[in-house]
């Protein structure tokens, strides 16, 4: 059976584990790869600095941790599934870190913001 290439279709020739017909072909594929790649990276790097910001505006600069209604952080359009890592306490609870503040969900409808100092 005889193999094609990946981007313009024509037959292969050579080696049984080529992929592409020349150096061109292979080119366009990995560029393209490539910023497709960055544009996810882009568009995740944008939500995780939006929800910084929000949780930075929320807590201000003197406070270390307030508590706080979820609908306030779904009016301003904060996205919970964006988060850095997370951490889980001594007592089993999971905090969310964006950078450097911690969020966590105190109760159905209340979320505690936590600044790590």
């Amino acid at each position: 059976m005889k193999k094609a290439c990946k981007i313009c279709k024509k037959i292969l020739r050579g080696r049984t584990d080529k992929i592409f017909c020349s150096v061109g072909c292979k080119n366009y594929y990995h560029t393209h790869l490539r910023k497709a790649s960055n544009r996810a990276a882009q568009q995740i790097d944008e939500y995780l600095k939006r929800n910084h910001g929000i949780l930075l505006e929320l807590i201000g600069k003197n406070k270390t941790q307030i508590k706080i209604y979820r609908t306030r952080l779904e009016q301003k359009k904060f996205r919970f599934k964006y988060h850095t890592h997370f951490h889980i306490n001594s007592k089993g609870k999971m905090f969310h870190y964006v950078y450097d503040i911690a969020w966590m969900e105190f109760s159905d409808d209340e979320i505690l913001i936590v600044k790590k100092r």
